[in-house]
């Protein structure tokens, strides 16, 4: 069990809390102030992992773009594809900021354990101020010096900065175009092997972190982290129901019924592995052979899918930083969420692929930067992402095998489809 590092991760994450509200319930004032060196190294773990999200961002956003328009330009059907995923992930990223704002208006933090939470995370508030307004901000998305906005982690207009640097090298002739995006593959690849290297070490960093927590707000830091795993759970879980909404109003010939009885199988085995890859054999061999959607349509829809299409990913993510924003007391104006849900979508194309606990710091970090949040909170969520994570594969091979679904023209059935060559004459 413990060679999972989730399992790991929770465990180090139960002994801090744990540890630290026994030294607090002791009163020995010298065992309180040792923690502070253990505090130091959870610090320091906490910035090697910050020192490496703007360049993966950058790199991630431009690699992801460029990949994704050369999928669009293979054809009708792939840029179809490319469309529905874009426009799912835009509805999906409303439903989120609806839904989290709502649920969190129906069951709020108690304010004693946010107050509880961010003290013993050492972060006491948030880092930006008021809004400075929607004539401001607007000015603000094309940053003037792109590395001082890196310097100043002004991640918004850093990622409008690496979609246009994206965009327009699709634009280049290839020999210019592949040297550049091989330079910023091997940017990110690098920064995802130091990323790796720091996670090695979670449970070190995870347990010196909430040892603090622990200490100065005792085990009710757990009750909050609980409602944070409902919370993020309960709206992961919703997306995945718009799958079966679409393909009821669609009437292409794959009916509820059939696409409820094809997923399922899928999903339990999405529930085992964490892993929408691993999921593609038995998605792509339940769409041939439950749905009779055309081997032309799976075999190239559902691949792309797993590749560049995380159907949960908006939604999770902006539901992990709305709750960091409520534990911090902000509720985000209109231009903040527009900053976020933007930020959301972008690096859910670029983070698509990466394993869980770097895809959710990666994802995280920036959002949370947009909204002029602190990080200090995401090594602890990274702790319980693990229940999370299972209704985020859910969510995604729903939706994967859901658009491919959609795609299917009616009355179109694999058997309709003949080879030339072996027509009878």
């Amino acid at each position: 069990m413990f060679r999972s590092l989730s399992a790991r991760v929770l465990l180090a994450l139960g002994l801090g809390l744990g540890g630290g509200a026994l030294l607090a319930a002791s009163g020995d004032a010298g065992l309180a102030g040792a923690v502070a060196p253990v505090e130091a190294v959870g610090g320091l773990w906490l910035n090697a992992l910050r020192m490496t999200v703007v360049p993966l961002v950058f790199s991630l956003l431009v690699t992801g773009i460029a990949s994704v328009t050369n999928a669009a330009a293979t054809g009708r059907l792939a840029a179809r594809a490319i469309g529905l995923f874009a426009v799912l992930l835009g509805v999906a990223a409303a439903y989120s900021t609806l839904a989290t704002q709502g649920l969190l208006a129906l069951w709020p933090v108690s304010p004693e354990g946010a107050a509880a939470l961010r003290a013993g995370a050492g972060a006491s508030g948030a880092i930006a101020g008021e809004s400075a307004g929607f004539a401001a901000w607007l000015t603000s998305l094309a940053p003037a010096n792109p590395i001082k906005a890196a310097a100043e982690d002004a991640i918004l207009p850093l990622v409008v900065f690496g979609v246009f640097v994206g965009f327009a090298a699709t634009r280049l002739p290839e020999r210019l175009r592949l040297p550049l995006v091989t330079l910023f593959e091997a940017v990110a690849e690098t920064m995802i092997i130091i990323v790796r290297w720091v996670l090695w070490a979670a449970p070190v960093g995870v347990f010196a972190l909430s040892l603090g927590v622990g200490l100065r707000a005792g085990l009710g830091a757990a009750g909050v982290l609980l409602q944070y795993v409902v919370i993020v759970s309960l709206i992961t879980a919703g997306i995945a129901l718009l799958p079966y909404l679409l393909i009821a109003l669609r009437r292409n010939g794959v009916g509820l019924p059939a696409f409820a009885r094809a997923v399922a199988p899928v999903q339990v085995l999405a529930f085992s592995t964490q892993s929408s890859l691993a999921c593609l054999p038995a998605m792509i061999e339940r769409a041939n052979d439950d749905l009779k959607i055309p081997p032309r349509i799976t075999g190239l829809v559902l691949p792309l899918a797993v590749a560049v299409f995380r159907l949960t990913s908006p939604v999770a993510n902006l539901a992990v930083a709305y709750f960091v924003a409520h534990i911090f007391g902000i509720q985000p104006d209109a231009p903040q969420m527009i900053a976020a849900v933007f930020v959301a979508f972008a690096v859910s194309v670029g983070s698509v692929g990466l394993p869980g606990q770097i895809s959710f710091f990666v994802s995280m970090a920036p959002i949370c930067l947009a909204l002029g949040l602190p990080l200090d909170l995401l090594p602890i969520l990274l702790a319980v992402e693990v229940i999370p994570d299972i209704f985020r594969t859910i969510g995604n091979v729903t939706g994967d095998l859901g658009v491919t679904a959609l795609l299917k023209t009616p009355g179109e059935d694999e058997e309709e489809i003949v080879d030339p060559e072996s027509a009878p004459v």
